[in-house]
Parts: structure tokens; sequence; C-alpha cells
């Protein structure tokens, strides 16, 4: 349980499914956390950007008005960067992809134990905490570059060969990740951890999948291959003559 000194972390639940809010409010009120519930769509996506803004989002992928897709679209759409953790029915490879690049930070299958919840909740708030430290703290926007590959950790940006590259949010922080460790190979278990989180009990054939993304928006038949499958171990982002 949070300590009393402490600030209270906000979570916003937004499911129309009354039984299940009640017992997710309860159950989140016990180990410390301060609990909005929106039952539709639209409500949700007004509370997510409405101040205070929450520390985390639970978001249903069936509501009676919107998409889970859909709102979860909307809020990045606003700036919004709260951590969102998806319930959904769907286990299909494509869903998932679906829902990781509208925005989502992990999913949760249902029926699920309300113990796996809040690992996963621990587990995206750490992530961005982490994330939130790597930025550097001298005022001014980090840039990392590999070759004629730029991102910007401040804004978002990626650019190749001076072409705005535009990249879905799990694409932005898997090629955050590669440039990190530019010049190292990383393991795929390694990748996965450092992406998706030690709790993400996902396929990770999802890492091919978004892989093969990158590729095709950041490499061309006139920019060099970056991206460097090691085979059985993981891949390594580099130049070519290196």
């Amino acid at each position: 349980m949070a300590s009393e000194s402490l600030p209270r972390l906000r979570v916003l639940v937004v499911d129309d499914e009354t039984k299940l809010t009640e017992l997710l409010k309860l159950e989140l009120d016990v180990e410390g956390y301060e609990v909005d519930i929106a039952s539709d769509g639209a409500a949700g996506l007004i509370r997510s950007r409405t101040e205070p803004i929450p520390d985390l989002i639970i978001l249903d992928w069936n509501l009676p008005d919107f998409s889970g897709i859909d709102i979860c679209q909307r809020i990045r759409a606003g700036g919004v960067t709260t951590p969102i953790l998806m319930l959904t029915g769907h286990d299909e490879i494509t869903d998932r992809v679906k829902a990781l690049d509208a925005g989502v930070d992990d999913y949760l299958i249902k029926p699920f134990s309300i113990d796996e919840l809040m690992a996963r909740l621990r587990a995206m708030r750490r992530r961005a905490e982490s994330f939130s430290a790597q930025v550097g703290g001298d005022g001014h926007p980090e840039r990392l570059q590999v070759a004629d590959l730029v991102l910007d950790t401040r804004t978002r940006d990626v650019s190749r060969a001076g072409r705005h590259v535009h990249l879905s949010v799990k694409e932005y922080e898997l090629l955050n990740f590669l440039m990190r460790g530019a010049g190292r190979v990383l393991e795929r278990s390694e990748i996965m951890r450092g992406v998706w989180g030690e709790n993400f009990y996902g396929d990770d054939n999802l890492l091919d999948v978004y892989i093969r993304y990158l590729r095709q928006k950041i490499e061309t038949k006139e920019a060099p291959t970056l991206i460097h499958t090691i085979r059985g171990v993981g891949f390594i982002l580099r130049e070519e003559s290196a």
C-alpha cells in the first residue's frame, strides 16, 4: 500500500462493465491508487485530458460508443503520454499490433487476475519513469544519431537524411532503444524487456513485426541498411560500413 506521506497515483478506468469497475476501484484503492471511472469512451477521452492528468489509464477495447483503439488514438493525438493498459478479449497477433500501434503500452487478456493487473500497472509506471529519466536534463533536446538517422527525445522527432519519418508510439520506443544501444548486439529478450517491459507476456513475434515496420520506414534503396539481424541472437543498429 502506498505511503500516506506520498501523493496517490491517479488511475483512470474506462470501462462500461459496472461489476468490473467496482472491483477494480476497490482493489486499486487498497493498493493506494486514486481511482476515477468513466463508463464510455467519450467521458474517458475528456477525463484523460482534464487536469490533473491521470498517471495511468486502464482502457477496455469494447466500449458502448467508441472502440478502445479509437479512444487511445485520440488520447495520443491530444499529446497525452500517460501509460495505457488495454483490457481485451482479442488475442490475435494482428489485434495486439493494432493496439500497440494505437499507442497502448500493454494489454491484458480477459479474464485476468487482479495480481497480474497490478503487476502490469507497476511495470508500466516503472517504464514511464525510466523513459522520462533518459531525456537530457540540461534544458536542451537530447539528440541521438546513427549515420543520417536522427532521433530527438524531447520532441520525439525522427528523420533520415533530412526526411521526416512518422512512427507509431511503439515504433518510436523500439527505435529509441535500438539507437541507445547502437553498435552493440542486443538480444531479443533484452529488447523485449526494454521496450515491452519485464511483465510483458505476449508473443515475442511482435518484435519481428515491429522491426519490419521500422525497416520499411527508415530504410530505402537510397538509404543504407541500419538495422541488422544477428541470427539466433537479436539485432544491432549500426552503419553497414561498421
